[in-house]
């Protein structure tokens, strides 16, 4: 008589063989139990299911979720670490050669395999490891390149870890326009704000501020009964990113959740505090606040982002002199900012002339700065390029809204709300109840 274990892998092989997946689905989550007491035995199960995708999958998930087996039953003498290894290749192996169609079936299940994977990697501090991996696996999830995946998230947080930012962009710079949606089960929320969070520290890293401030304001947009840690964070660095794209904290937008906008702020005070100062223009009063408030601007990693908001301010300030004045010396600058001496200001005019921040040129011989007008004249070339990629977007963003106006017109549960009738009257084609949405 064939043993539970046996029969579970007759069962998986046939299920797969027919395309029965939703069956197949049902029996794995009913099959816990078998392999985690046969955990032993993990290893051959998985060379029996090679080309049956959501078998292995939910083989991968017990054997990564059980400890490493003691020294006394190990009886080929593998060491923790190798043992690791071996886990790590087998997750490597699968995830590169598992059949999409089939994986998708089981999305979270897959998405919980990564994370288990990406936490592993993270715990023994080598996330460049992981970054490819992670990368075919959001490949393996997404039905269309603006679909957001559970596994977005963990793609990001290894980026940041690394300090390697190129493969996330190349996700990040899609705006998404759908997420995982699977029958009976939701996209959990925490990897939705994770996701936008760590790509706004991303964008923050590579000084793409633009880009950064909106990642931030969907994490603090985004509908929640509560304020939850990540929203607070995302708010703090939101906040920063403001003062420096903007010279003042923008506004939240009013759609916003009543619990978010009243409660995010008293957490914030410190980040409230150095924007009042920097709304007087005073660089001095601004470093005594990021003095005061050291400790709390570092324990929120914070630091390095206040200190591109002190420097954003000398730079607002040498911008304003350049409304005011055709010539300047460096002396004269350096005073009028604030700045320790001529050098530190040569140093932040060339930056911002580099940038296009300004226009203006320095005279080496008598140290003087010339200010100059903006030369754009908006009829060249490049010019006439950028005005037509710009419509290109705008275009396709018409387009994009139009269709899913057109879904949301048709969706059933859009109808069904929006006539006022009950699900069974619109079932059974006559409205006996209506009700009215308040």
């Amino acid at each position: 008589m064939a043993s539970p274990l046996e029969q579970f892998v007759h069962s998986v092989r046939t299920l797969s063989s027919q395309g029965n997946f939703r069956d197949l689905c049902e029996l794995l989550c009913k099959s816990t139990d078998i392999l985690i007491k046969n955990g032993q035995h993990l290893d051959a199960v998985l060379e029996c299911l090679q080309q049956h995708s959501l078998g292995m999958l939910s083989v991968l998930i017990i054997k990564l979720s059980l400890p490493p087996p003691s020294p006394a039953s190990n009886t080929n003498q593998t060491q923790p670490a190798d043992y690791q290894e071996i886990r790590f290749t087998q997750v490597q192996e699968f995830i590169s050669s598992c059949v999409a169609e089939q994986i998708r079936y089981a999305p979270d299940v897959f998405a919980e395999l990564c994370h288990m994977v990406t936490q592993q990697l993270v715990e023994a501090k080598s996330p460049m490891r992981g970054i490819e991996l992670i990368s075919i696996a959001i490949k393996k999830l997404q039905t269309s390149d603006s679909h957001l995946t559970l596994v977005h998230a963990d793609l990001c947080q290894l980026c940041l870890l690394a300090k390697c930012f190129k493969p996330a962009l190349k996700f990040l710079d899609i705006d998404i326009t759908s997420i995982s949606i699977q029958e009976g089960v939701q996209f959990d929320a925490k990897y939705f704000l994770l996701y936008y969070y760590y790509g706004g520290m991303i964008y923050a890293a590579v000084k793409n501020y633009e880009r950064a401030l909106y990642m931030f304001e969907v994490v603090i947009s985004t509908p929640a009964m509560a304020v939850s840690h990540i929203m607070l964070e995302a708010y703090k660095k939101y906040i920063l990113i403001s003062l420096i794209l903007h010279g003042k904290v923008l506004p939240i937008p009013k759609y916003v959740s009543q619990v978010v906008g009243r409660f995010i702020k008293p957490l914030s005070q410190a980040y409230h505090e150095l924007a009042n100062v920097y709304a007087t223009n005073s660089t001095e009063e601004l470093r005594q606040i990021v003095t005061k408030y050291a400790e709390t601007f570092t324990r929120d990693d914070n630091m390095g982002l206040t200190k591109q908001v002190v420097a954003s301010l000398y730079k607002k300030n040498i911008q304003r002199l350049t409304k005011t004045f055709l010539t300047l010396s460096l002396s004269d600058v350096a005073s009028r900012v604030q700045l320790n001496g001529p050098a530190e200001a040569e140093k932040y005019v060339l930056h911002m002339i580099e940038d296009g921040e300004i226009f203006a040129a320095i005279n080496q011989k008598d140290g003087m700065v010339i200010f100059h007008d903006d030369p754009e004249k908006y009829n060249s070339p490049a010019m006439l390029c950028r005005l037509e990629d710009e419509m290109t977007l705008c275009t396709e963003l018409d387009r994009r809204i139009q269709k899913m106006e057109e879904e949301i017109l048709v969706n059933p549960q859009y109808v069904k709300k929006s006539c006022g009738a009950t699900e069974e009257d619109i079932t059974s084609g006559q409205a006996t109840k209506i009700s009215y949405l308040m």
